[in-house]
């Protein structure tokens, strides 16, 4: 037996191993959810500009739309709110803003700076909306198609190659068969 515990610290190293090696080269982007071919969970929250407006999950039917979660606390979003400024104006991209666990006038100042590229921004103080999406954190994204099925989900910023590559073939097929 003693022989044994001289080997166990080689064999947890070699277990520890394997799965961190299991892990390289996987795109940490793509975590997938366990909401891809759900309807997005019901919920009842806020508007961001206006809390006397209460918004649910009808707010993300009838089209293809992304829903960004976002927050002033959190750098990438900065990092990534031009792009989504770009993909709005210039491309038509209806957004909905998921502000995840942020003051709610912080938020408006944010938005005012730096302009609104949302269609509505629904106000999640508490990440509840967030938690049920299953968010890790922000940005992330999720494309919502026309009967408010979740049909992708992106973790990171949005940018135009992620347009391009990730979001846009995703839109297409949701637009052609959603």
């Amino acid at each position: 037996m003693k022989r044994f515990l001289l080997f166990l610290p080689v064999l947890v190293a070699l277990i520890l191993g394997v799965v961190l090696f299991a892990g390289i080269g996987k795109d940490p982007t793509k975590l997938e959810s366990a909401l891809i071919g759900k309807q997005v969970p019901a919920f009842n929250l806020t508007d961001l500009h206006d809390p006397d407006v209460k918004l649910d999950q009808a707010l993300l039917k009838g089209k293809v739309q992304l829903l960004n979660v976002w927050g002033t606390w959190c750098p990438s979003c900065r990092d990534e709110h031009g792009d989504l400024m770009w993909l709005a104006r210039e491309k038509g991209v209806s957004i909905i803003g998921l502000n995840y666990k942020d003051d709610r006038a912080d938020a408006l100042v944010w938005l005012d700076r730096l302009g609104d590229p949302y269609q509505a921004t629904i106000y999640d103080p508490k990440g509840t909306l967030g938690f049920d999406l299953g968010v890790y954190g922000a940005p992330e994204t999720f494309v919502i198609d026309a009967r408010g099925v979740v049909r992708y989900r992106h973790v990171g910023v949005i940018n135009e190659k992620v347009w391009e590559e990730t979001l846009l073939p995703v839109i297409n097929d949701a637009r052609e068969n959603g």
